[in-house]
């Protein structure tokens, strides 16, 4: 017995890999490439033919704050609580009728907190020196191209082009 594919998952390739095509245009910025795809979908043009190709790829890392023990153990007290929460609703929906629910829910998210803390202050203490920052890592591409097939290049240059003069 074979297991049916929706529509959409079927040009996706089994493996990942890079399109094939032709350039259509190419963008400075993600949002212009999202954009050229939006006004290609409102002209009625078959936007399931299109790609957008991220090129040169490059890690960014952006440095959100400094990191001391009073932020970790807020942090660790919130993903703590975040614990508690969950364990509070299974206990909620597998004991609905137990009449001391809010008091055992409280505790629950109070514990969570308490050992998110612990642990966050401890974990920090133990990396102390080797880093003392807090970030977020986002991949950036310095180029983006709209990739289409050959046959469908002109038409879609066309479009992008009234759209432009507009």
């Amino acid at each position: 017995m074979s297991n049916p594919r929706p529509l959409s998952a079927s040009r996706l390739p089994a493996m990942p890999e890079i399109p094939k095509g032709d350039i259509v245009s190419t963008y400075d910025r993600y949002e212009d490439a999202k954009h050229a795809v939006d006004v290609l979908a409102r002209a009625s043009f078959p936007v399931q033919q299109i790609s957008i190709l991220g090129n040169d790829v490059r890690s960014v890392e952006r440095v959100t704050g400094r990191l001391t023990y009073g932020r970790v153990a807020l942090m660790g007290a919130l993903s703590g609580a975040y614990l508690g929460l969950f364990l509070g609703l299974l206990l909620f929906i597998f004991q609905p009728d137990n009449t001391a629910i809010f008091g055992v829910f409280l505790a629950a998210v109070a514990i969570g907190a308490g050992f998110g803390m612990l642990f966050g202050v401890l974990s920090y203490a133990m990396n102390r020196n080797r880093r003392d920052f807090s970030s977020v890592m986002q991949m950036v591409a310095s180029r983006y191209d709209l990739i289409t097939a050959p046959d469908l290049v002109h038409e879609a240059r066309r479009v992008l082009t009234e759209s432009a003069q507009q």
